[in-house]
């Protein structure tokens, strides 16, 4: 279960945002953000705000509906607040969206084009478990809008699996990747965690050349983080399972690195890579700063500085809706400052690099001698070389006043 919620103001009961959020607000493009909070079981390593249906009670179809309910309402509620906007990207993630038959997520999706300008090129993404898809499945979501879907690979060894409390099969994946291209899709994407205990590097070479025969036009790649208050938490903590160790996480990251990098994946971001044209343009807008609106249960958004989070449990949110009010929890104004801080380490992580005119005078003469020992590449643009990337949180910890 995701760790309790950061403190900030309270959210006003109908939602309205500080001026300063709206400015210039018909210029900018949105991405919406639908969590979709359920899952069969739950994963040992999994933080996120998910809930299976023990989790939910008696009734969890009942839970379901009064989601999906509460989810159309939320939309409406961005509408109101907003005014008209041009959506670029939705993604909805999880959980396990597709745990959500197919014609509903259909539907939310059309929920955002009623209330918003869904661009004709918008990129509409689905995660997925590879177990809970159907070629049935996936061409509805394709006939109904949807143009991008990013699968939970995660390993290709059952014993990594297993470890990890991953609840479908070692080959599945691979075998969703083609259902997804026979039903039309032509930007997928798979998810891989690496530095699990008891993982070798040559399981990790062997979870990545799979990855790789499935042909994805992208591959997240994510070190394993250990959570407090995980099951896998609990079992390193008791001594069952050694803890993750940063030589192994390195020597795999360079590895995935090489091997997409050879595979025509170039790396976008830290742990991104993709093939030309195909970067997930979702994520991009959150490492950017850009303004996204977060529908559902815990849900966090951004509009021009304005930060606020939903209340996390799925019948509070519910609930919330229903009786017409804002389902935020908390929001934070951000000053000047700390949105300049924000970009400085969200740019650095990407491939596209840093504008220099953001640091102060000594953070360049501190990005000069990070250049000195190899991990930056400075200029106009600010880049992390391959040494830079391994080190990157200690980068951005040098550089910044």
């Amino acid at each position: 279960m995701a760790g309790p919620p950061p403190p900030g103001e309270p959210v006003p009961p109908d939602g309205v945002l500080p001026s300063q959020a709206l400015a210039g607000s018909a210029q900018r493009p949105l991405g919406i953000y639908l969590h979709v909070p359920f899952c069969r079981t739950r994963c040992g390593y999994c933080d996120f705000n998910t809930y299976t249906a023990a989790e939910l009670g008696a009734d969890p179809g009942r839970a379901r509906d009064a989601y999906l309910a509460a989810t159309r309402a939320e939309i409406a509620l961005a509408r109101r607040v907003l005014g008209p906007r041009r959506v670029s990207t939705v993604f909805v993630g999880g959980g396990t969206p597709t745990l959500v038959a197919s014609r509903e997520l259909v539907a939310l999706l059309d929920v955002v084009r009623q209330h918003f300008h869904l661009e004709a090129d918008a990129e509409v993404t689905t995660e997925a478990n590879p177990e809970s898809v159907s070629w049935e499945s996936l061409n509805d979501l394709r006939a109904g809008g949807f143009t991008r879907i990013s699968y939970g690979m995660q390993s290709a060894s059952p014993q990594v699996l297993a470890t990890l409390d991953r609840a479908h099969t070692s080959g599945r994946a691979v075998a969703a990747v083609a259902q997804a291209r026979s039903a039309g899709f032509e930007d997928i994407s798979l998810d891989l965690i690496y530095g699990t205990p008891g993982e070798s590097l040559a399981d990790w070479r062997h979870s990545v050349e799979v990855a790789l025969s499935a042909e994805p036009d992208h591959v997240s790649g994510y070190a394993l983080i250990v959570e407090d208050g995980t099951g896998l938490a609990r079992r390193i903590r008791r001594g069952e399972l050694p803890a993750p160790d940063d030589d192994d996480l390195a020597d795999k990251y360079l590895l995935a690195d090489e091997l997409l990098s050879a595979a025509g994946l170039a790396w976008y971001e830290l742990s991104n890579w993709a093939r030309p044209g195909h970067p997930c343009r979702h994520n991009l807008a959150y490492w950017r700063s850009q303004d996204w609106w977060g529908i559902g249960p815990g849900a966090h958004s951004h509009i021009n500085g304005v930060r606020w989070w939903n209340v996390r449990h799925p019948t509070r949110y519910a609930a919330r809706l229903a009786a017409g009010q804002s389902p935020g929890q908390a929001r934070e104004v951000l000053d000047a400052a700390t949105r300049r801080v924000e970009r400085v380490l969200l740019e650095l992580r990407l491939a596209s690099g840093l504008d220099a005119d953001l640091l102060t005078q000594t953070e360049r003469a501190r990005a000069a001698e990070l250049a000195s020992r190899g991990l930056l590449e400075a200029g106009r643009l600010l880049r992390l070389t391959r040494s830079g990337r391994l080190l990157a949180d200690a980068v951005v910890r040098d550089l910044l006043d």
